[in-house]
């Protein structure tokens, strides 16, 4: 039985669902998703969005919760956008950005030119005195993600001293170094 599955989902002002063979399309202020369901049955009705599975199958049961998951993070993605915000932390570690070319600087001997998708917007913030900050926004949860793991991948903060992209508030295991 799933928990997850079995709430609706609320759809707020503003954002249309549309239902052809088990292709869900959600329009919406910030823009339009589609997305296949191709084991669940999906209905809209009174303003929420149902779904349901018609079989007890094993592979139907792992699947309720999370299509709706995916349909909920459809719905809010395209009425209030998602954001990830990562933190440079280093010495002489800068980021900047023209439109959608990123320009980071992280200590290799070349600065690292990424080409970010049309539907996701980079804004970067630095401030005198703190960590250069990269802030990702876009209707599509799924995008925003895997650009910021793109980007956290280039140099992921290592345990002694912490230098590396960070996602801001996120808590790192830091190790001790050798005690002499």
């Amino acid at each position: 039985m799933s928990r997850i599955g079995n709430n609706p989902v609320a759809i707020p002002e503003g954002v249309t669902v549309d239902v052809k063979d088990n292709v869900v399309t959600v329009k919406g202020k910030l823009g339009e998703l589609a997305q296949n369901f191709g084991t669940v049955e999906i209905k809209v009705e009174d303003g929420m969005v149902l779904v349901t599975r018609s079989s007890d199958t094993k592979d139907q049961k792992a699947k309720h919760g999370l299509y709706r998951s995916l349909m909920n993070n459809m719905v809010e993605g395209v009425s209030k956008g998602w954001s990830k915000e990562l933190e440079l932390v280093g010495v002489g570690y800068r980021a900047s950005n023209q439109g959608q070319k990123l320009d980071l600087a992280l200590g290799f001997s070349h600065n690292i030119v990424l080409n970010v998708a049309p539907e996701v917007k980079v804004e970067t913030v630095s401030e005198k005195g703190k960590n250069p900050i990269i802030k990702l926004t876009s209707f599509d949860k799924q995008l925003v993600g895997q650009v910021a793991a793109k980007i956290r991948g280039f140099r992921p903060p290592e345990p002694y001293k912490g230098k590396g992209i960070k996602f801001v508030g996120e808590e790192l295991r830091r190790k001790a170094g050798k005690s002499a």
